[in-house]
């Protein structure tokens, strides 16, 4: 069984030999541990891969996310990195002044010229799975252009403004949506938040289950709708407690979601998920980067027991990060192929 095919058939619930692996790794882990990612390339290599494309630069856009400082993004938001490699914070979201909020348009610009066609040339090409990573992600978009507390107060307010700003992202989304949609990746990851986005501490907020089924579900059912319209699968990254939502996803058409933070509950969790949608499943960060291989293995086996019984619905997902070492990294994907000693 190919990487293509193994991917789909964890996707699908059906029989697989082994849970597929997703490995990503960051530039700075990439010049950091070089001979060690190419040998664990070689030993452990991803079922799944990113296209090799990139979106046009905005008219937006000022200096590099990569460096330390401040960088504008195409869509108008000034970041704030402290140090390289690092998640920034937006400074000053550039929607604060509700003034600004009818005028606002989002970055079209970055789809201008972009060229497709070598994409699913590269799809026909591999035998391995092709995951494209879009813009979407409403609620942590609203949240950065408008600012948490304003963001939030608006939709609960049900203001007008809110409203329309969020039906231009809306647009914005169903374009881009139509866009993968036309080539021949095999998936599309797609972004949510049920708490409020890169703003700091001090602005975190998080959204009601009732408030996001109402205002986000339906708009999420129709990314759903025209990318599984065309044979692509969707994965969603979302961050939150999703317990209030979790039947929402599976009934709007996520084949597969990855959770942030780690669930504390994961075994009733998993009960629901069994059999209805994949994990796409990481281990914490702060585990990869300062737990030891003892740690790792018991998370591992933390995710496996209730849902690795051969029949898919299980993808292992690894971002390895500068501060993780290879042999973390070694542990992870040996623990994912180690026979569970519930199936020995």
């Amino acid at each position: 069984m190919v990487s293509r095919e193994l991917v789909i058939a964890a996707l699908n619930h059906r029989p697989v030999d082994r849970v597929p692996r997703d490995l990503w790794v960051s530039p700075q882990a990439k010049l950091s541990w070089r001979e060690a990612v190419a040998e664990l390339g070689v030993r452990y290599p991803s079922d799944i891969i990113r296209p090799n494309f990139h979106y046009n630069r905005g008219e937006r856009e000022k200096g590099k996310p990569s460096s330390t400082g401040r960088y504008t993004d195409a869509w108008g938001c000034t970041w704030e990195v402290a140090q390289k490699g690092a998640a920034g914070e937006v400074r000053n979201p550039p929607l604060a002044d509700a003034g600004k909020i009818a005028g606002y348009e989002p970055p079209l610009d970055l789809f201008k010229g972009a060229r497709f066609g070598p994409v699913s040339r590269d799809c026909e090409t591999t035998s391995r799975f092709v995951l494209a990573k879009t813009e979407t992600s409403l609620f942590r978009r609203l949240c950065l252009l408008r600012g948490s507390k304003a963001a939030c107060a608006d939709l609960a307010a049900d203001r007008a403004r809110i409203r329309k700003l969020l039906a231009k992202l809306h647009d914005f989304s169903c374009r881009e949506m139509e866009l993968w949609a036309d080539t021949e990746v095999d998936g599309v990851m797609l972004g949510e938040d049920l708490v409020s986005g890169d703003l700091g501490p001090d602005e975190s907020l998080p959204i009601g289950s009732q408030m996001w089924r109402e205002i986000f579900k339906p708009l999420l059912g129709e990314y759903c709708k025209i990318l599984r319209g065309r044979d692509k699968f969707v994965f969603l990254s979302i961050r939150g407690d999703v317990s209030g939502v979790l039947t929402d996803l599976v009934n709007v058409g996520v084949d597969a979601v990855h959770l942030q933070p780690f669930p504390t509950d994961f075994e009733k969790l998993a009960k629901r998920l069994n059999g209805r949608m994949t994990l796409w499943a990481e281990i914490d960060h702060g585990v990869m980067s300062g737990g030891s291989a003892d740690d790792i293995a018991d998370t591992v086996r933390l995710i496996r027991k209730p849902l690795d019984f051969g029949s898919g619905g299980l993808i292992a997902r690894c971002r390895w990060q500068r501060d993780v070492s290879p042999g973390n990294v070694l542990s992870l994907f040996e623990n994912w192929i180690r026979p569970l000693p519930m199936h020995a």
